[in-house]
């Protein structure tokens, strides 16, 4: 689906001269009040990097670059010109860098579009760790790095670091400050010559314009993938699908006035504009009744607008209430203050529900709201999200059947915002943000902390079932392995399914979410149809970001894998032991006792030294568990010193020096 989203943008942009499309967005959804978070994937990074590299394969397929922003922790709009994203390596590679890896490793985007904020106090614009060392030196990068609009203070800082497109233009300030900087020699001419062939790189790369595009086909598209990416939250009492004939009522005006897109500069001008009101009452085979039941701009007469909405409810079998947020609500240049959906919707939607006998809510936003409140009262919850200009009619097909739900949820809808892991440090304070919660993003940090949510990351219904059975999984190496699974329609009508492959372990030294996200695939099947589906699980699925090895690490043990109807809904588990990374860890006088005797070369000899018994006297016991773990964390220096440990300082020396002779070794 997301290639054929970015075929379609290609295709488009061609058509009307675009040389680069910038996009898609990729950053993390770390807080569901990111004011951004409609442009953005996901809180999960493997789910993010694997959808937004698929767009940028099929964009840049037909000739029109892509540009992946904001790279990178641009995770908030509060203070996004200024603020300084404090996070430690580890959080940045699990979390918020690799989704912008899997883009550039696995898709060669054109341009790479830089962030706002600082990173540790240093400018994205300005960090040559992350624009030259990262992106180009280790992930291969060779396009051209373009700055957010507006995001560069230093012209020959940003050249030097790695920047070579300022947007916009300045009226030549910038260029007058960089050939100054050559003349000074504060920056090398060379480093200007580079960025400059790589521009000329990207001008080489433009196709022609093409002749148009099926402006009905892309419509088509439209409606299509709306229908595919809904989300049926609720369906209590077989309130969906809607039965012909039914006698059905609208009410909400966003079924007329559609909220589809999101605010900022993301907003686009649509071919044509489907409306659920239109759409329902051509599939319906009844009168459809409708009251606008809010203002979407606070003006009018709530109170009386909701009593016609109740007239009309009380009337129908089935009342759908269509809510959601306005365009004032959610944009870029701010996030939200609250979950909540506005308190006349929410009041119109509990009043409709008392009067009904079906309440159906259908929902429009860009971040995900609240339910609470009103819930519990009301018969099914279909979440649409922002669904483009054939999301009107796609939410008709939806509710009749025409189309069967099959989307899942990319973030969590939390029961309280402050239950969302990110909640004491988000946005920050006095020009910093702190990421506090560390890897603990999302569904990470809810289900290692066991706290309910209203609904899970993953979670989607359908109006068939499925059935899961026969999980296997094979080691194929020291840090890999296959997973497969059977799934099978169990219903009466064809449906598509996620299988959702989640990997556990408390393997290694660094602390791990509950379950993290490694796989998945959606399967369509007609009724009584079985499959199995195969997955690939590489090194990186197990791994983690070890900050003193400076890599990835696999580390020896044993790891859960899960498959999930959501990230809470475990319905399938196997063990897989993995040998994993046979590290040999660098020892030096001031490393930890415990590592010392934990040591593969150190440890043993170590162990021997202290139970060598002195002339004529028994073995000792050595060092005990119990005192171990007493000096364990003393620097193995002050333990010789300061507890009179009877080893000599020259045998030390001698182990430190084999120790890294072995991880030489290793390492070679």
């Amino acid at each position: 689906m997301a290639e054929r989203v970015g075929a379609a943008v290609g295709r488009e942009a061609r058509a009307q001269g675009v040389h680069v499309v910038l996009g898609p967005g990729v950053n993390i959804k770390r807080s569901p009040l990111g004011g951004r978070n409609f442009e953005y994937y996901s809180e999960d990074p493997l789910l993010t990097g694997v959808l937004a590299a698929a767009h940028v394969r099929g964009q840049q397929a037909q000739g029109v670059g892509a540009s992946v922003k904001h790279f990178a922790a641009n995770n908030q709009e509060t203070d996004r010109m200024q603020v300084s994203v404090d996070v430690d390596e580890r959080t940045l590679r699990e979390i918020y860098l690799p989704a912008f890896e899997r883009v550039v490793t696995e898709a060669r985007p054109a341009t790479v579009m830089c962030a706002y904020n600082r990173i540790n106090g240093v400018f994205a614009s300005e960090n040559h760790w992350l624009l030259t060392e990262l992106l180009r030196d280790q992930w291969g990068f060779e396009g051209v790095v373009v700055s957010d609009w507006g995001a560069v203070d230093d012209r020959p800082a940003a050249l030097a670091a790695g920047l070579d497109l300022q947007m916009p233009g300045d009226g030549g300030a910038g260029d007058r400050r960089v050939v100054e900087a050559v003349r000074s020699g504060e920056l090398d001419e060379s480093v200007v010559d580079t960025s400059a062939r790589r521009v000329a790189a990207l001008a080489a790369l433009v196709a022609e314009p093409a002749g148009g595009f099926d402006v009905e086909a892309h419509h088509a598209l439209a409606r299509e993938l709306a229908a595919e990416c809904a989300v049926l939250l609720r369906n209590e009492r077989g309130a969906l699908p809607l039965a012909p004939g039914a006698r059905v009522a609208l009410v909400g005006e966003f079924a007329r006035t559609p909220r589809y897109q999101g605010g900022g500069s993301s907003n686009v001008n649509p071919t044509r504009l489907d409306t659920a009101l239109e759409a329902v009452r051509a599939l319906s085979r009844a009168d459809v009744a409708f009251a606008p039941g809010f203002p979407t701009d606070g003006s009018g007469d709530a109170a009386a607008l909701r009593d016609e909405a109740v007239a009309v409810a009380r009337d129908a079998e089935v009342t759908v209430v269509f809510a959601g947020l306005g365009a004032a609500d959610e944009s870029e240049g701010f996030d939200r203050a609250t979950l909540d959906l506005p308190a006349a919707q929410v009041e119109l939607i509990r009043a409709v529900a008392a009067v009904s006998p079906r309440t159906v809510v259908v929902l429009s936003n860009g971040g995900v709201v609240s339910l609470e409140g009103w819930h519990d009262e009301v018969d099914a919850v279909l979440e649409g999200f922002l669904l483009g200009q054939g999301g009107g009619a796609a939410v008709a097909d939806l509710l009749y059947g025409v189309a069967n739900p099959s989307g899942h949820l990319a973030e969590t809808v939390p029961l309280r915002l402050e239950d969302t892991p990110s909640f004491l440090n988000f946005p920050g304070e006095q020009g910093h943000v702190r990421y506090g919660e560390g890897v603990m993003v999302g569904y990470r940090g809810l289900t290692t902390l066991g706290r309910p949510v209203r609904y899970p990351f993953g979670h989607g219904l359908s109006y068939t079932a499925f059935d899961t059975t026969d999980l296997r999984v094979v080691a194929t190496g020291s840090d890999t392995a296959t997973v497969s699974v059977t799934v099978a329609n169990t219903g009466d009508r064809a449906g598509k399914h996620v299988v959702q492959v989640y990997v556990a372990t408390t393997a290694g030294p660094v602390r791990r979410p509950a379950r993290e996200l490694r796989a998945f695939t959606k399967v369509a099947l007609a009724p009584g149809e079985r499959r199995t589906v195969s997955l690939g699980l590489d090194r990186r699925a197990f791994a983690y970001w070890d900050v003193r090895e400076d890599g990835w690490v696999v580390a020896p043990g044993e790891y859960t894998v899960q498959v999930g109807a959501s990230a809470v809904d475990v319905v399938a588990e196997a063990v897989v032991s993995l040998a994993g990374d046979d590290l040999v860890r660098e020892l030096t006088l001031a490393s930890p006792v415990a590592e010392w005797f934990t040591h593969p070369v150190a440890g043993p000899v170590l162990a021997e030294e202290l139970a060598r018994p002195s002339d004529g006297e028994e073995p000792r016991p050595g060092l005990q568990e119990e005192m171990l773990q007493m000096v364990g964390s003393m620097p193995m220096r002050r333990f010789v010193v300061d507890m009179g440990a009877d080893i000599p300082v020259h045998l030390l020396e001698r182990l430190v020096h084999e120790a890294a002779r072995a991880r030489a070794d290793r390492v070679g």
